[in-house]
């Protein structure tokens, strides 16, 4: 990691200390709980987060533009852009359930570089960079190569978020994994760099949801690209589908690849 990223690490970490504050304080209080245009749940906290920390990205790097999930971007052509999530899980943060987190992640040129996972409930802090490597609470760690897809222990954030051509995709690929492990947030991307889990698979979801985990995937050495193999950048949204075996990636998107087209083979 050079200066220049090392500096830009460092400043992530401020603020994911500044988010893990405001969540421990909140986590056991009640809350007044809003329902977003796309049905999603915003609370105070996420903004008072969100704000926080693109008070102090302005401060430190006005130059740098920004994309949040409660406040909308700031600059978002520029070649770096701060992508933040201040609550990823907000309906289980709500409920209680600590799978919740804390997303920061920076973009270069569009598309994932640098982030830090930041999961108060369990005092666990991941951060990595895009083909450079990755950390859980200062130490190493590696997404896993697994032998075929029937040993493959998959994750899925809920299946609603799938629409009836998506849903196809997914079951077969259900259906052709060991087990499938549903509702972790970005906690279940953080088990995948961690080595603990194989492939994650999602849909309905904007940059600021992902871009933090797969800079930290990425740089445990794992895969990460929409359904038809595309890497993420700024302007994606919809489906993804994370790996920690190259190979186990290639099997998936083919097989999403001819579910969706219609292929019942």
């Amino acid at each position: 990691m050079n200066a220049e990223t090392r500096q830009w690490m460092d400043f992530a970490h401020e603020l994911a200390d500044v988010a893990r504050e405001i969540l421990l304080q909140a986590m056991n209080m009640d809350r007044d709980v809003e329902i977003k245009s796309d049905s999603s749940m915003v609370t105070e906290v996420d903004r008072r987060i969100e704000s926080e920390m693109r008070s102090r990205i302005e401060d430190r790097y006005p130059s740098h533009g920004i994309l949040g999930e409660e406040h909308g971007a700031r600059n978002e052509q520029a070649d770096l852009v701060w992508v933040l999530d201040p609550i990823d899980g907000t309906a289980p943060f709500v409920a209680g359930i600590p799978v919740f987190g804390t997303l920061i992640g920076l973009a270069r040129e569009g598309q994932p570089f640098l982030g830090i996972i930041e999961h108060p409930a369990t005092t666990e802090r991941w951060c990595g960079v895009s083909g450079s490597g990755a950390l859980r609470n200062g130490r190493e760690v590696s997404a896993r190569r697994c032998g075929d897809l029937s040993t493959v222990l998959m994750t899925n954030s809920n299946p609603d978020f799938l629409d009836a051509r998506e849903h196809r995709g997914f079951a077969r690929l259900r259906d052709r994994v060991r087990y499938t492990q549903y509702g972790g947030s970005c906690y279940a991307y953080a088990m995948l760099a961690s080595g603990r889990t194989d492939v994650a698979i999602d849909s309905g979801m904007e940059s600021f949801d992902l871009f933090a985990p797969a800079a930290v995937i990425l740089g445990a050495g794992g895969q990460v690209t929409d359904w038809s193999g595309s890497p993420l950048t700024l302007e994606w949204s919809g489906n993804v589908l994370a790996s920690g075996d190259p190979r186990r990636h290639t099997e998936a998107l083919e097989i999403l690849e001819a579910s969706m087209a219609g292929d019942t083979g």
